[in-house]
C-alpha cells in the first residue's frame, strides 16, 4: 500500500510542477521565453495585453506620447478586424505590436493545428490593419506548453511573457495597479498590463491608464528608462553575448 500511495504522491506532484510551468510567467520548463531584461538594470518595458479598445487604448497613446514612451501591444485578431483603425493608431504613434492569438483562447487545451491558426490568423488581422509589425508573440493567459512555443517558433514568433504584473484585469484603483506593481520591480523588469479584455470590446480600463501615468511619473523620476521589449530584448542578447 505503502508504494502506491508514494506512486500517487510523486504522480500528483508532477501533474503540479507539469500545471505551475505551463502557465508561470518566468517558468522555462517548456522551452524559452523573455520574461525580463537584465536584473537590476534601469529599463522598464510597459507592454499592454487585449486591444484594441475603444476608448482606452487611444487614451493610453495620449499618456505615453505625453511622457515620451514607446510601450509594446499585444493584439487580438479579432479586435483588430474590428478596430484597425486603434491599431493604425498604436502603430503610428512607434510603439511595438505583438501577436495575442485571434481570439485568446487558452492554448494549452487547443490542438497543435488550432494553435497555428489562432496565430496565423492574428498575423494575417495585423498584417491587414498595420503592414509589417514585430515577431513578438504572447500566449493568451500565459499558456503554453512544449508544442504551443514549438509552434510559434515555425511561425518566426518570439515568445514574450512578464515578470511583474498589476493585476488590473479586474479593473482596480489606479493606486492599487501601482501598489502591486511596486512590489514586485525589481529592474529590467516587463510589467503586465491591460488596454482590453479578451471578452469584448469596450472594457473599461480607465484606472490603468491612470496608473500608466503615474508610474512612468515615478519611475523616470527614479532614473528608469522605458523601452519596447525588442529594445530590452536586444540589450540582453548583447549582454549574454559579451559574457
Amino acid at each position: 500500500m505503502l508504494p502506491a500511495l508514494l506512486g500517487l504522491a510523486t504522480a500528483a506532484a508532477a501533474a503540479s510542477a507539469a500545471g505551475y510551468q505551463s502557465m508561470a510567467p518566468t517558468a522555462q520548463w517548456y522551452g524559452r521565453t523573455f520574461s525580463s531584461g537584465m536584473r537590476g538594470s534601469k529599463q522598464i518595458a510597459l507592454t499592454y495585453d487585449d486591444g484594441p479598445n475603444d476608448p482606452h487604448t487611444l487614451r493610453l497613446l495620449d499618456v505615453l506620447a505625453k511622457h515620451n514612451v514607446r510601450a509594446t501591444f499585444f493584439m487580438i485578431g479579432c479586435h483588430v478586424q474590428q478596430r484597425p483603425d486603434i491599431a493604425r493608431a498604436v502603430a503610428q504613434a512607434g510603439h511595438v505590436i505583438g501577436n495575442h492569438a485571434f481570439t485568446h483562447p487558452l492554448l494549452t487545451f487547443q490542438s497543435e493545428a488550432q494553435t497555428r491558426k489562432q496565430l496565423v490568423d492574428c498575423r494575417q488581422a495585423l498584417h491587414d490593419a498595420v503592414g509589417e509589425h514585430s515577431n513578438l508573440f504572447r500566449p493568451p493567459f500565459g499558456g503554453r506548453r512544449p508544442a504551443t512555443l514549438k509552434i510559434a517558433r515555425e511561425l518566426g514568433l518570439e515568445p514574450v511573457m512578464w515578470n511583474v504584473t498589476g493585476y488590473d484585469w479586474t479593473a482596480p484603483p489606479a493606486a492599487a495597479i501601482e501598489k502591486k506593481v511596486a512590489r514586485q520591480m525589481r529592474g529590467g523588469d516587463v510589467i503586465l498590463l491591460h488596454d482590453g479584455s479578451h471578452r469584448a470590446l469596450g472594457a473599461d480600463r480607465a484606472q490603468t491608464v491612470i496608473a500608466t501615468d503615474n508610474l512612468i511619473r515615478r519611475y523616470k523620476d527614479q532614473g528608469y528608462e522605458f523601452v519596447t521589449v525588442e529594445e530590452m530584448s536586444a540589450v540582453s542578447r548583447q549582454a549574454s553575448a559579451a559574457g
